[in-house]
C-alpha cells in the first residue's frame, strides 16, 4: 500500500444528516478569526473538502468538519462546516456531530450529567449543551448566533412555478422559506425529487433576483438554503419541513439553521414570542426542538436568540488515503449522482 496522504474522520449523524468530522490528518488554517480561516481554507485547502465530498469516498449526502484549536479565549474549539457546495458559517446538525464527537472520543473532557461546549463558529460562537450519562452524549443543545429576517414576502419568479413568495432569514446560513402546500405539496418523502427540483430552482432564483447580504460582514451574501414547509401548526406543536441543499437534495435532519431561520420569521409575524417552542419534522420523521430564549439586534435590525436541540450519533472511524498512482486525487463528480443542480459551488 502506498500513500501520499492520510486523513482520519469520525463519522456521525444528527438526526440522519451525516456530519463526519475531521480528527487527523489536516492543520489548521492561518487567521485571527474562524472566519478568516474558513476563507482560507476555502482558498488553499479546498482539495480536502473535494476529496471528502465527491466520489469515490463520499457524496453530496455527506458534509465533513474540521476541528481546529479556537481563535477566541471564550471558546473551547473550533470548527469549520464544508459541505457540497459551499462552507456555511453555522450549522445546527453539524455542530451537533462535531460536539458528540470531541466529547465522546475524549478530545474535550466530559462531565456527566452536562456538558457545556463553546465552539468557535465562522459565524461566531455558539455555546453547546451536551446531555451525557455512561459515556455518551443524549442530547445536544445550541444556542445560536442571533437570527433575524432580512425580508418578508418577496416575490421570485421561478421556472416552471411562476411566481413564488419567500421569505428570506438568517439562521447562521441565508435562507429562503416557501409554503410549499400552497404549491400543491404535501412535503412527505414520496415528493423528495420533486421538492428538490423545487428548491433548487427557488435557490437560484433567489441569488438572481434578490441582493442579500449580512449587514455585519458582507463577505457572507446570497440564499443559501432553500426551506419548503408546511404552514406553522403552532407553539409546542410538530410542523413539518424539508431544506433543500445545493446541488439539490433533501436535508435528512429537519435542519437547525432552518429552523432558528424559520423562528425569526414566526417571530416577525407575531406567530411566536420569546420562551415559545416550536418542533421541526424531516421528510424521515426525525425533528429539532427550536426555542426562542431572547430577542437582541444585529446591525440595527430586529433579531431573537435561538436554541435548537437534537441527537447525534458515531457511525464509524475511517482513514481516507491518497495513493500517488490514484488518477482522481480529489474525487470526481458524475450528474446522475449530483442532485438535481450538480457542481460543486453554490
Amino acid at each position: 500500500m502506498q500513500a501520499k496522504r492520510a486523513i482520519q474522520v469520525v463519522g456521525c449523524h444528527a438526526e440522519g444528516e451525516t456530519g463526519d468530522v475531521i480528527v487527523g490528518g489536516v492543520l489548521p488554517p492561518p487567521g485571527t478569526t474562524q472566519f478568516e480561516r474558513m476563507q482560507a481554507f476555502a482558498r488553499d485547502h479546498d482539495a480536502v473538502r473535494r476529496l471528502l465530498l465527491s466520489e469515490p469516498r463520499g457524496s453530496i449526502c455527506r458534509h465533513v468538519n474540521l476541528i481546529t484549536p479556537p481563535t477566541r479565549p471564550d471558546c473551547d474549539a473550533g470548527v469549520i462546516i464544508m459541505e457540497p457546495t459551499e462552507y456555511p458559517p453555522m450549522s445546527g446538525s453539524n455542530l451537533m456531530c462535531t460536539v458528540t464527537v470531541l466529547l465522546e472520543t475524549g478530545i474535550l473532557p466530559m462531565t456527566e450529567p452536562e456538558t457545556v461546549v463553546t465552539v468557535d463558529t465562522p459565524a461566531g460562537p455558539v455555546r453547546a449543551r451536551a446531555a451525557c450519562r455512561d459515556g455518551k452524549c443524549e442530547r445536544v443543545e445550541l444556542t445560536n448566533v442571533p437570527c433575524f429576517v432580512d425580508r418578508l414576502d418577496a416575490a421570485l419568479e421561478v421556472e416552471g412555478f411562476g411566481t413564488v413568495m419567500a421569505d428570506i432569514a438568517w439562521g447562521g446560513m441565508f435562507y429562503a422559506i416557501v409554503d410549499a402546500t400552497k404549491l400543491g405539496f404535501a412535503v412527505v418523502a414520496e415528493e423528495a425529487r420533486e421538492l428538490a427540483v423545487l428548491g433548487e430552482r427557488v435557490r437560484l432564483a433567489a441569488r438572481a433576483q434578490l441582493s442579500v447580504v449580512h449587514p455585519a460582514n458582507p463577505d457572507i451574501a446570497g440564499v443559501s438554503i432553500v426551506q419548503l414547509n408546511r404552514p406553522f401548526a403552532g407553539v409546542g406543536a410538530v410542523t413539518r419541513n424539508t431544506c433543500i441543499i445545493a446541488p439539490g437534495r433533501s436535508d435528512r435532519s429537519p435542519t437547525g439553521t432552518g429552523t432558528s431561520a424559520r423562528m425569526a420569521v414566526l417571530r416577525a409575524r407575531g406567530q411566536m414570542r420569546v420562551g415559545d417552542s416550536m418542533i421541526h419534522e424531516s421528510l424521515i420523521g426525525s425533528r429539532f426542538t427550536g426555542r426562542i430564549v431572547a430577542e437582541t439586534t444585529v446591525a440595527g435590525r430586529p433579531a431573537i436568540v435561538p436554541t435548537i436541540s437534537g441527537r447525534a450519533w458515531i457511525t464509524g472511524f475511517h482513514t481516507y488515503l491518497i495513493d500517488p498512482t490514484d488518477p482522481w486525487p480529489e474525487g470526481f463528480q458524475v450528474a446522475d449522482m449530483t442532485g438535481v443542480g450538480g457542481g460543486m459551488a453554490q
